[in-house]
């Protein structure tokens, strides 16, 4: 019994197709069928019933599934330990990243961690900040920079990156920019240009605006800060920004915090588990990374 039997078995009962699962090992379908069946002599007995179109397991492959899962995490573990004890990470990596976001320290973060463990693949992708917390969730994406408007979002753990006030940003000469205080009252009667639903910018805009049974106009969204900050500039409505993300267009939009949003929006990393040892040198490698001159999203 070798581990790629397992491994093959463990894909076709999965994925209940011997195509699907030839793709997902990357060899041909007939070598899948054959170390099938030399397991299944081995065994005595068969795993699959193959009168369908589907494979569906029998009651032995029923019993030798989560065995063989078993087996084939022990023979990972195996490799992860002694990687450790020689100080060589290898295997995958996936970082997850809000879309829109500019915070060049996760780039900074992965490429240390790249030069000092260069047998790990690394794998980036972008998506909205809820999306990222349920892909991390179920276990597709080991660490992912997120907004998000809870410090730690339930059964994962977290490391804040930024807190900041909302502030609404608007062009020289619209009547909000010569107020001193501004509440969300004040901006019920202007169409409104904010990041979409599952950024947690917009989350924590939306909760406070549901609080005080309002329904603001949200005229235009985008998931850029530039491309908000160029809406508003052209007079298109009220950004909705971070601190910080209103900062950089102060040549053409005046902030003002809004008094009545007490809850800040927070740039996030958020992991599940640090089993994986990447995970936990990726970490090290943001802490230092994110502790750097203040990043801004």
């Amino acid at each position: 019994m070798e581990l790629r039997q397992l491994e093959y078995f463990v894909a076709v009962a999965e994925e209940r197709n011997f195509t699907r699962a030839a793709e997902r090992v990357h060899i041909s379908q007939s070598g899948v069928s054959a170390q099938i069946r030399q397991l299944e002599r081995e065994l005595g007995t068969e795993l699959f019933d193959r009168s369908a179109r589907t494979a569906t397991l029998t009651l032995a492959g029923k019993a030798a599934l989560e065995h063989a899962r078993a087996a084939l995490a022990a023979a990972g573990a195996v490799g992860q330990a002694v990687g450790e004890v020689t100080d060589l990470i290898r295997g995958r990596l996936t970082v997850g990243m809000v879309i829109g976001c500019t915070v060049t320290s996760l780039f900074d973060a992965l490429a240390a961690f790249h030069r000092a463990h260069p047998g790990v693949e690394i794998s980036l992708l972008e998506d909205n900040s809820d999306l990222l917390v349920e892909r991390v969730r179920a276990g597709t994406i080991d660490l992912a920079l997120v907004g998000t408007a809870t410090a730690t979002p339930d059964g994962l753990e977290a490391l804040t990156i930024i807190s900041e006030r909302l502030v609404a940003a608007v062009p020289a000469g619209h009547p909000l920019a010569k107020q001193r205080r501004v509440t969300l009252g004040d901006l019920a009667t202007h169409p409104i240009v904010c990041m979409p639903p599952g950024t947690g910018l917009r989350t924590v805009f939306d909760l406070a605006c549901t609080a005080q049974s309002l329904q603001p106009s949200i005229a235009l969204q985008a998931s850029a800060a530039d491309a908000i900050a160029d809406l508003a500039a052209r007079g298109l409505g009220v950004a909705i920004l971070s601190t910080s993300m209103a900062a950089s267009y102060g040549d053409r939009l005046t902030a003002r915090t809004i008094e009545d949003i007490e809850t800040p929006a927070l740039l996030a990393l958020i992991w599940k588990s640090t089993h994986n040892p990447a995970v936990r040198e990726l970490l090290v490698h943001s802490r230092r990374a994110f502790t750097e001159p203040n990043p801004t999203p």
